[in-house]
């Protein structure tokens, strides 16, 4: 038994090293599979591309020192739900006729891409052209130009398509950017007003190989679409003398954004131009609305920025403030998701005030809007701060014109007739107004928007509190009728307001999950099989087994798991099963809209055909898949290992109790006295546990059943989003975990 058990021990070991080693094999052969597929299309000449850069716009009309652009996201146009459509056809074509920005972003997800019972995720033509009939219609009643917008992928407009440029890429054929031919995966737009110039650029970094979701989740920036990035990013950079703001655009968070085969990050870029902000969409306003991040350059080697960031600002460290001339620019910039149309409809006005960058969000939930507010300047201290206004404020190289004025955009259908600024102090305790000014409108009938200032002196508002003093504004049309802007706190100083996330909007802003996918999968296997190895070790070469009569933590779960080891199906099972998830492929099923062409599932992504590498098979998907692989480990194999061990524990410690009380052992009943110490003369079973007809047993069944149900759930996502059938194309996956249990619950279903 024990020499055995002992070559037993060591097959796992060698298994264990080979599964160690695996990851680094795999990547190996993921980068000589790695997707060549060029993120730029080459309907464009290198001397198109070349002139495109370095061309600015000017912007007509005053107020020469502001720009304010639209955006939105996350539309989901969707046969099933016509009402997102209506409402952005009567909303938004109004509301850009009277806002009238230089720009409008709409970044991804333009269409739904799912089915009614939202587990099949493939395109729809028909949701695209009701995406550009409607687009059609708000760019007409918008009276702006259409060369205006931009529009750019999400993830649910790359479902299921196999190759840009295809029969199943519906953006290409219907997206104004399609359009336009605007092909490029990285777009670009520089704005002029005055001497200052305002750099747009738009990322798309969806799959190459658009993946059926749910296992289409992350942006895949390639060291190409990062190359062309940072060439947009610098295209103004030799004119250094002239003042330059840069904004990105894109659909992912960087939270959800994996790293290039290279290593480097969309992060590296803008931290490397010190952009001013970053805009996305993606999440959703359900998750919450503090989804906003500011990323700092970190110089400490061993920090935990890779994997998570705690809260909306990092932690600052103060030092002295360098006022050299020849000191570096701090390297940081903001990062602003917007929410959605979809539920929230939601829209953003961002705006450039000399420099300083602030937005306004909408909501259209509750209809039309009339007014809007945007104030420029002072900014938001918890949400818009940089390091660089507080550097100005310490060197005293603050222009005047930039803080010698409270500044607000206000957008109105109808003439407005006054406009007044105000500012609380807080430090009462309640909100004490110490400022009311009446703001003057900067231009006239030709501006292409109207800014209201008022004269202020901000040296009276200096406080080393950031959150001190609201600022809000007051607008009133010619009906008599009144808006006031949300309260935001400011700092002249240019310091920040900390800001904490929900435990929700930290998990999606705040983890960064391509960094976190492989170390929590390791860990969860190295988890399980030492729950499984170190007990079974145990047993086998140690004389002191834990019993239920020792007490403690450590004795309680040594029992459980020692016992399982007494199930040799059962623990082989879970071993196995361990290894299969590993080893081999976890599902077959189609991956395209098509239905053509099938792949295969692993922890390390999808196996498909590449249709631009001659039929070669590839790795997409990775850390996609986790969406699959860590709930089935953490809410299926993790419970279903537990319940088993804590079965055979039941059955154990019943059996030991009944003879305990009747004070003989076990050997000492034959069969048939055995029989009548469980049944009584009418053939039913006796309770034999001492606990009341083994209830716990029977609460163990239930959970039991409940793991089988919530494993049932999810292969019938798997089911309907892929086109499988469980016995056919993922047996293993889909059969292990019920039949263990249904084999743990028979075994131990007598003592």
């Amino acid at each position: 038994m024990g020499g055995g058990s002992s070559g037993i021990l060591m097959m796992v070991f060698r298994v264990i090293m080979l599964c160690h080693c695996l990851p680094l094999y795999l990547n190996l052969n993921l980068n000589l599979y790695a997707v060549a597929v060029a993120v730029t299309t080459t309907e464009e000449s290198e001397e198109e591309f070349q002139q495109q850069l370095r061309r600015a716009v000017d912007v007509k009309g005053g107020p020469d020192s502001v720009v304010w652009v639209v955006q939105l996201s996350d539309l989901h146009f969707s046969v099933h739900h016509p009402d997102r459509a209506l409402d952005f056809k009567n909303f938004v074509g109004p509301a850009l006729s009277f806002i009238n920005p230089s720009l409008v972003f709409i970044t991804g997800d333009l269409t739904d891409g799912k089915s009614k019972d939202l587990l099949t995720m493939k395109q729809n033509e028909d949701e695209w052209l009701e995406y550009h009939n409607v687009m059609e219609d708000v760019i007409k009643r918008s009276r702006l130009d259409k060369t205006l917008f931009f529009d750019l992928r999400g993830n649910h407009d790359n479902f299921g398509v196999p190759q840009l440029g295809g029969s199943f890429d519906f953006f290409s054929k219907y997206s104004i950017s399609g359009q336009l031919g605007r092909r490029r995966n990285v777009n670009s737009v520089t704005l002029q007003t005055g001497d200052r110039k305002h750099l747009f650029v738009g990322v798309d970094t969806t799959m190459s190989v658009g993946l059926r979701g749910p296992t289409n989740l992350f942006g895949h920036p390639t060291d190409q679409l990062l190359a062309e990035l940072d060439t947009h990013l610098s295209q103004w950079d030799s004119r250094s003398q002239e003042p330059l703001s840069k904004i990105s655009f894109g659909h992912f968070p960087l939270s959800f954004s994996v790293t290039s085969n290279s290593g480097k990050r969309l992060k590296d870029i803008f931290l490397n131009h010190s952009i001013s902000a970053y805009i996305c969409g993606h999440l959703h306003s359900s998750f919450g609305r503090n989804l906003k991040r500011r990323h700092q350059l970190s110089r400490h080697f061993l920090s935990l920025q890779k994997f998570f960031q705690l809260n909306v600002h990092q932690p600052y460290f103060h030092s002295a403030v360098n006022c050299s001339t020849e000191a570096p620019a701090a390297k940081e910039f903001w990062e602003w998701e917007m929410g959605d149309w979809r539920r929230s409809r939601a829209m953003r006005i961002l705006a450039i005030d000399r420099g300083h960058v602030s937005y306004v969000d909408i909501d259209f939930k509750s209809g039309t809007k009339k007014t809007i507010i945007l104030p420029t300047f002072p900014l938001d201290s918890r949400f818009m701060s940089t390091s660089s206004s507080h550097h100005e404020y310490e060197c005293h190289d603050m222009v005047p014109l930039s803080y010698g004025t409270v500044r607000a955009l206000v957008f109105s259908v109808s003439p407005i007739v006054s406009v007044t600024t105000k500012i609380y102090d807080s430090r009462p305790g309640f909100l004490n107004l110490v400022f009311e000014a009446p703001m003057q409108m900067i231009g006239d009938n030709t501006s292409r928007g109207d800014l209201y200032v008022a004269p202020w002196n901000h040296r009276a508002f200096e406080d080393p509190v950031p959150s001190r003093y609201w600022l809000q504004i007051e607008a009133t049309d010619f009906m008599g009728r009144s808006i006031l802007s949300d309260l935001r706190p400011f700092s002249v100083n240019g310091l920040t307001t900390m800001t904490s996330w929900t435990w929700k909007e930290f998990m999606v802003m705040g983890c960064q999950w391509d960094a976190l996918y492989y170390p929590m999968l390791w860990c969860a296997v190295y988890f399980v099989l030492s729950i499984l190895l170190i007990p079974k070790a145990i047993l086998t070469f140690s004389v002191r087994h834990f019993t239920y009569k020792n007490k403690g933590f450590v004795n309680a779960v040594g029992l459980v798991f020692q016992e399982l080891c007494r199930l040799p199906v059962a623990w082989f099972g879970f071993l196995g099963y361990l290894f299969y998830l590993i080893l081999f492929p976890w599902v077959t099923g189609q991956v395209f809209t098509d239905g053509k062409d099938k792949g295969y599932m692993t922890y390390m992504g999808w196996v498909v055909k590449s249709f631009n590498q001659k039929g070669k098979h590839e790795y997409v998907g990775s850390p996609d898949v986790m969406v699959v692989v860590l709930p089935h480990l953490v809410f299926v194999v993790f419970p279903a290992l537990f319940l088993t061990a804590a079965l055979a524990t039941e059955k154990q410690i019943s059996r030991e109790h009944f003879l305990s009380v009747t004070g003989k052992k076990e050997d000492d009943y034959g069969p048939e006295e055995k029989r009548s110490l469980w049944y009584d003369y009418s053939g039913n079973r006796r309770s034999n546990s001492g606990v009341g007809n083994r209830w716990i047993r029977n609460v163990l069944l239930v959970l039991c059943f409940a793991v089988c149900w919530k494993h049932f759930m999810n292969c019938r996502t798997l089911i309907k989003a892929y086109e499988m059938n469980p016995i056919l194309h993922f047996p293993g996956y889909s059969l292990t975990i019920p039949l263990l249990l249904a084999y743990t619950a028979y075994k131990t279903r007598s003592v």
